[in-house]
């Protein structure tokens, strides 16, 4: 079986260790695998390069398209496992795109990858098959809010999103780009049941700057409202780079 990863700057795939910069394991050692393809586009969406190619008339703010080709990998299962392992790490994020697109040859690498922490981030629209789901010890849910130029209805899955609330596995973690949008979380943690205590606001923004500037209205909220807060450490560290 096959999976579809993206590509880094030298063109392979994107399988790297950093530390991971976002929601409640940021700051631990970890291994890294992109995959490429997303079934929402966000308009400030920070990997276009994994789902907005050419041909795809879906908005983006930046405007660029993406050749597919140079943009894709496709290696066996058993050679992204080897990559991963070779990296020493003991924690895996999978990240994307959207993984739940190749949510069986995912199931396959995470069986041959039985010692590894397994977080998977993923943006809440469909919920993983059995065979994925019990390799899986955290979800990084990312549920779209209307800025991000989804339709509500492709962004907002209710009875996943409350499949995912009642798994204690599962963190939420929203991207918000101004104070109005807090309004919009708490009306969907309200509606889902979603738990204040694994729930996490992040500004969005791709370089510090922004994101200092967001996070001095956004630190009050969270303390009005209960929510955690999220930075992004690898933007702090590396800016908006591949394989960071």
């Amino acid at each position: 079986m096959n999976l579809v990863l993206a590509t880094d700057d030298s063109g392979g795939p994107e399988i790297f260790a950093s530390v991971q910069g976002e929601g409640p394991s940021a700051g631990e050692p970890t291994a890294f695998v992109r995959l490429s393809r997303c079934n929402l586009a966000c308009v400030w969406c920070d990997t276009a390069y994994t789902w907005h190619f050419t041909g795809d008339e879906r908005p983006h703010r930046s405007g660029e398209l993406f050749d597919r080709k140079a943009n894709q990998v496709t290696l066996e299962v058993a050679d992204v496992a080897a990559r991963i392992a070779a990296l020493g790490q003991r924690r895996l994020v999978v990240t994307g795109g959207e993984p739940m697109l190749q949510a069986a040859a995912l199931a396959e690498l995470l069986a041959a990858l039985p010692d590894t922490t397994v977080e998977i981030e993923t943006n809440g629209t469909a919920f993983p098959p059995p065979k994925l789901e019990v390799w899986v010890d955290q979800f990084n849910i990312s549920p779209k809010l209307a800025h991000s130029g989804n339709a509500r209805e492709l962004a907002i899955v209710p009875g996943v999103l409350r499949r995912y609330a009642s798994d204690g596995r599962a963190f939420f973690k929203f991207v918000v780009a101004e104070p109005a949008d807090v309004d919009e979380v708490r009306e969907l943690a309200r509606a889902h049941a979603l738990p204040r205590g694994r729930l996490f606001l992040m500004a969005e923004g791709t370089d510090g700057a922004t994101l200092r500037a967001r996070q001095e209205w956004l630190v009050p909220l969270c303390l009005e409202h209960g929510f955690r807060l999220s930075d992004r450490l690898h933007i702090h560290l590396f800016g908006d780079t591949r394989g960071t």
